[in-house]
């Protein structure tokens, strides 16, 4: 039997390489919005992030997500990242 290979991704905060579905797609589209993409496949520039509230802290503080995402990102698109993660972390937990 084939063995599948499991996509890693660098998280921008921590600098881990991880499995993809242990991260989150944050998007910046062409239109200019930012979107959350659980599902990895919207178009756009993107940056992934760990599934955990201490590094979604550390991104918000240091504004890393804006500088890779070359736009600002208003406190309610940080306020659902954080619903997403706490909703994740307590399907696997």
């Amino acid at each position: 039997m084939k063995v599948r290979k499991i996509p890693m991704r660098t998280c921008v905060v921590t600098k881990e390489q991880l499995p993809k579905k242990d991260l989150l797609r944050i998007v910046r589209t062409p239109e200019g919005q930012v979107v959350i993409d659980e599902g990895g496949k919207k178009n756009g520039r993107g940056a992934y992030l760990k599934l955990d509230l201490e590094t979604l802290a550390k991104a918000k503080k240091s504004k890393i997500l804006e500088r890779r995402l070359e736009c600002s990102i208003d406190e309610n698109t940080y306020e659902e990242i954080e619903e997403i993660i706490k909703k994740k972390r307590g399907e696997e937990e």
